[in-house]
């Protein structure tokens, strides 16, 4: 048998694209100059991936702002954002480290994005000898434009709920038409849920329940066969090398996540601290038939938070303690998150953004070489 491997989707973005970032925000460099940094680290992000023998790859979401404000505005500090938009919007997330991200606020309608993924996808396609994976946001996370309370003058949130998901689908598509052969849907938000931050009101809402709808209302509109490449991606955050929501207890999101109807789920799982309980957990869980598609469990085995590189045994190891409790079948692996989900990051941990990218090949090198491990044991396993 062959387990498959993909990654998260971000990569750090390079010390002199961070750079460009913040000289495009201060008007001491065009589009087009910044666009052209952009091409290289992208360029860069996937021809390295390919050379770890990942069968899969991505650009590393080197033109992304962010994996959750790319179809809103250029960069996070707000450059280019989109009609309709203000900048101060509540905090999506408070980390550990006592850092924060901010979402813009919806001040009318109708919704629409500015930025596709596709447009990230047509250009990565042809960057690549290997497939391309897009990763997208989650309907349930822009749902955190509208106010929490009162309305937008003119547009109701059952308006921009319509809308929203409309969008969304226009995204998803999008990027199967410009090439993606796998789209993943992100969906940190879902874990971040099930805590009651008092400092982030949204956190103690309870919202896990409406974001599951939501999603399945984007999700149901596409077929079975559709959705078996459509994924979605749930962490604690991993940001500047800290989490926003690690002691939340899987057991709060997973019966919930996996009633969604994506055809795969990508979980960070080398982080945490009682792995087998969180295997079971999904074993019991996940679905074998979601709406007409088996759905297949990629656990963590990288941890992209921390610069120690695992070993491909360490990674074997970890998927074959997951297949005790994981069918075989509907089993793959993956990173616990992106590496650096947020366009401007210092990766403090490990010394330096271009450090830290360097260490990410050689964590997807491991990733893709102890998979192949598990798989020549899992399948001996079976034969005999």
């Amino acid at each position: 048998m062959s387990i498959p491997t993909e990654p998260v989707g971000s990569l750090p973005r390079p010390t002199k694209l961070q750079a460009a970032y913040a000289a495009y925000d201060a008007g001491k460099i065009t589009k087009q100059e910044l666009e052209k940094e952009q091409d290289a680290a992208c360029l860069d992000s996937i021809k390295r991936m390919e050379a770890t023998g990942a069968p899969i790859v991505s650009d590393g979401e080197q033109r992304m702002s962010s994996f959750a404000t790319y179809p809103l505005t250029d960069t996070l500090n707000g450059t280019g954002l989109a009609d309709g938009l203000a900048a101060d919007g509540q905090y999506f997330a408070i980390f550990t480290d006592g850092h924060h991200r901010q979402l813009p606020r919806l001040t009318r309608g109708p919704f629409r994005y500015k930025t596709y993924a596709g447009e990230f996808t047509t250009k990565a396609v042809k960057m690549a000898t290997k497939p391309i994976k897009q990763a997208v946001i989650a309907p349930s996370m822009l749902l955190l434009l509208y106010p929490l309370d009162g309305k937008v003058e003119g547009y109701s949130r059952e308006q921009f709920m319509h809308d929203l998901v409309d969008e969304c689908e226009k995204d998803i598509r999008g990027a199967f038409k410009a090439g993606a052969k796998r789209v993943s849907i992100d969906f940190t938000e879902g874990r971040l849920a099930c805590r009651n931050d008092p400092n982030n009101p949204w956190t103690g809402r309870n919202m896990l329940r409406e974001f599951i709808v939501l999603n399945n209302r984007v999700l149901d509109r596409f077929s079975p066969e559709e959705r078996r490449n459509i994924g979605i991606h749930t962490c604690p955050g991993g940001d500047c090398d800290s989490t926003h929501s690690a002691d939340v207890d899987y057991a709060d999101l997973l019966p919930s996540m996996f009633q969604m109807n994506a055809g795969y789920f990508l979980m960070q799982l080398s982080s945490e601290k009682d792995k087998e309980r969180i295997y079971k957990l999904i074993g019991q869980h996940s679905r074998a038939d979601a709406n007409g598609v088996a759905q297949v469990c990629f656990i963590g085995v990288i941890n992209p938070q921390n610069p120690r590189v695992e070993t491909p045994q360490e990674v074997c190891d970890d998927l074959i303690a997951a297949s005790k409790f994981i069918p075989k079948e509907r089993l793959g692996s993956t990173d616990d998150c992106g590496f650096s989900p947020f366009s401007i990051d210092v990766k403090p941990k490990h010394g330096s953004p271009d450090a830290a990218r360097d260490i990410a090949f050689q964590k997807i090198k491991a990733r893709v070489e102890g998979t192949r491990l598990a798989s020549e044991k899992l399948g001996s396993a079976k034969a005999a």
